[in-house]
């Protein structure tokens, strides 16, 4: 196989990579958007063992009052942080929300008060470490890089080469066929 052969083999890999990571990105931003599921980074250890600090989660919002026993649920907080715990108890309130007790895997006692909230996030998976990596990306300096690293990539992929016969032609001193 020959260099340059290689050479397009491996351009047309990446490119179907790089393609693959958009369709990728596509296709969770429609989740998102329609079916109301976003990520979220665990800062603090506790939920682990079960979630450890450092993991990126895959939340989707429902009803308070469709929470259960057991589940684990981010809520959000008034003028605080989101709290992401497991469910100890429900009870229902009015207008539709529901009274939620929680308690983080790693400590000893329930949350200090109930939450009354209309609206939960119930943890659907996490990828311990992950979100090391998602914060990382957000450095204007790795942005920047990445985004002249795929430029570079794309003008590379895109420039117009000669055509193998052709090459080979001009070499022996034929000329060209013209276009008709």
């Amino acid at each position: 196989m020959s260099r340059t052969n290689m050479q397009g083999r491996l351009g047309n890999a990446f490119l179907n990579v790089a393609a693959l990571g958009g369709t990728v990105c596509i296709v969770l931003v429609i989740l998102a958007f329609f079916f109301q599921i976003t990520l979220i980074m665990f800062k603090t250890g506790s939920m682990s063992p079960t979630i450890p600090a450092g993991s990126l989660a895959v939340v989707k919002k429902i009803p308070a009052s469709e929470a259960r026993v057991g589940d684990v649920v981010t809520v959000d907080r008034a003028s605080a942080l989101p709290v992401t715990h497991r469910v100890t108890s429900v009870m229902p309130a009015e207008g539709g929300a529901a009274k939620i007790t929680m308690r983080g895997d790693a400590n000893p006692t329930d949350d200090p008060l109930p939450y009354e909230i209309q609206t939960v996030r119930i943890v659907l998976w996490s990828v311990p470490e992950l979100a090391y990596t998602v914060n990382a990306a957000n450095n204007p300096l790795i942005l920047g890089g990445l985004s002249v690293v795929m430029a570079v990539v794309v003008t590379w992929a895109f420039w117009p080469r000669e055509e193998p016969h052709r090459r080979g032609r001009r070499a022996k001193g034929e000329p060209e066929e013209a276009a008709t």
